[in-house]
């Protein structure tokens, strides 16, 4: 089955939701941290710049029109 391109634009958005969450946690992990508390700021702004991308293609993914369905095929029948 091909997917639709509003099928593409789901995954990307859901995608860039986990490499955010993956950042936040990393931000959160190092914040605990004394040593690595440098660390926090970059992260948390790289998660909050993957969460704007997963946004942006959860908005292209809302207005694209939702597929059409598969006409089924029929082999020709003889009269």
């Amino acid at each position: 089955m091909h997917k639709s391109t509003q099928d593409q634009y789901v995954r990307l958005a859901w995608n860039a939701t986990a490499k955010a969450e993956q950042l936040a946690r990393d931000a959160e992990r190092y914040a605990r941290d004394e040593d690595h508390r440098r660390k926090v700021e970059p992260l948390a702004a790289a998660g909050r710049l993957w969460a704007e991308v997963a946004q942006s293609y959860a908005a292209i993914a809302a207005v694209l029109p939702e597929p059409l369905p598969e006409l089924p095929t029929t082999e020709p029948t003889e009269y």
